[in-house]
């Protein structure tokens, strides 16, 4: 239920059976919708439905970018069970496939007509069809405004737009210059990522996106001048202990600015809170879709800052725990095949080798550090602010979307 058995007035909500016969003729009559937390009389007839708005249902944000195109019921969030980790491995895997960047504007439309026809009934059950549909769109459009996300900086673009940059900044033997050129393009890039990925309920101005993009170049570029400066002055350890500490340094950098980007391009959710949402239980999804709405017609609670800062944490950490593979295994593994003699004969081909290992590393752990926290979060509604105290749906639980 949307929310505990004990309404604002102390009568039991008529979803959950609450309250008296009294209560519920006073409060609930059929032609009524009772949602407890808000309690107000909705004609069924209407379209707003009480808690719906067309403004918040455009900011109605879920795990599935699907939840954007309108209809009476939503689609299974995933094939896979996004309660456990490797659910939400799986689940990553499809939505960073990048296979789903040839899909052209035709076979978007054919997918979000497939997905409509779905929520309005005209499509009984899943099936396989249905569910490539469902993975364009989830890989396609961003989730708060149904909007597709530029195609360079899709999670299914993610490894192939890293690619180049990882490899210049893995390049052995790079002098200043190189290393300032490449932390400003990787830095560039991530931006253009976590500016179009965020959580659009509260938009960044261009200001604000400028001042981050300085600070975040900044930082990594001091971090790696910083750290390649005092890499050759360690005295107590040895030249190949060396080698291997030089090649982490674009780590480090990466790292630090990576996890102070996201803050900094998002520090406008933290200052003025996020969209929260009640988490539905099944009950309440088939009263919904009986009265021909959908969860997207859910109002926001209002916005919370302590929602913002946990989603915009997490992210920070998946982005690191994205770039530590990335960054280390590569240029270890090519330290110990610049070794090889097939190697040493052919210098040649440690551009070709290094772009292998970023490639093949790359498209392992991103579906590995997308998946660490679930992209629709749920919390206790009494971890956030007290204006939520109460106001929680199902076993006292709000919802709001992470971003990635």
């Amino acid at each position: 239920m949307l929310v505990g058995p004990i309404g604002r007035a102390g009568l039991g909500c008529c979803f959950d059976g609450g309250g008296s016969k009294r209560d519920r003729s006073l409060f609930c009559p059929q032609e009524y919708i009772c949602y407890g937390w808000l309690r107000r009389k909705i004609s069924i007839d209407s379209p707003y439905l009480g808690l719906y708005s067309s403004e918040s249902a455009r900011h109605f944000t879920t795990s599935r970018m699907s939840s954007s195109i309108p209809g009476r019921r939503e689609l299974p969030a995933s094939q896979y069970d996004l309660s456990t980790y490797w659910g939400r491995v799986r689940h990553s895997a499809n939505i960073s496939d990048p296979r789903t960047l040839v899909v052209n504007s035709a076979g978007l439309e054919h997918a979000k007509a497939l997905i409509a026809r779905y929520k309005q009934g005209t499509i009984a059950e899943m099936n396989p069809e249905l569910w490539n549909a469902k993975k364009i769109a989830d890989s396609t459009l961003h989730p708060d405004t149904g909007e597709p996300v530029l195609l360079p900086f899709r999670m299914s673009c993610f490894v192939l737009s890293n690619l180049v940059v990882t490899a210049g900044m893995l390049t052995p033997g790079l002098g200043t210059t190189g290393t300032l050129l490449w932390q400003i393009t990787n830095q560039s890039l991530n931006v253009a990522i976590n500016n179009a990925n965020a959580n659009k309920s509260t938009p960044l101005s261009t200001s604000k996106i400028a001042q981050s993009y300085f600070l975040a170049v900044g930082a990594s570029c001091s971090v790696a001048l910083g750290l390649n400066a005092l890499v050759p002055r360690l005295k107590r350890v040895s030249p190949a202990t060396k080698i291997i500490l030089t090649r982490l340094v674009p780590f480090a950098a990466v790292a630090s600015a990576g996890a102070l980007n996201v803050f900094l391009m998002r520090g406008e959710e933290i200052r003025k809170g996020i969209d929260v949402y009640p988490v539905l239980s099944e009950a309440d999804k088939a009263n919904l879709a009986k009265v021909g709405k959908s969860e997207s017609a859910i109002e926001s609670l209002g916005k919370s800052k302590k929602a913002a800062t946990l989603a915009v944490s997490e992210t920070a950490v998946s982005r690191v725990l994205n770039s530590s593979p990335i960054m280390v295994i590569p240029p270890m593994i090519l330290v110990r095949l610049q070794k090889q003699e097939w190697l040493k004969k052919s210098p040649r081909l440690t551009l070709p080798v290094n772009l292998g290992l970023i490639l093949g590393t790359s498209l392992f752990a991103l579906p590995l550090a997308l998946a660490a926290f679930p992209q629709r979060q749920a919390v206790d509604a009494s971890s956030l602010e007290e204006e939520f105290w109460g106001k929680g749906g199902e076993n006292g639980k709000v919802v709001f979307n992470r971003g990635i």
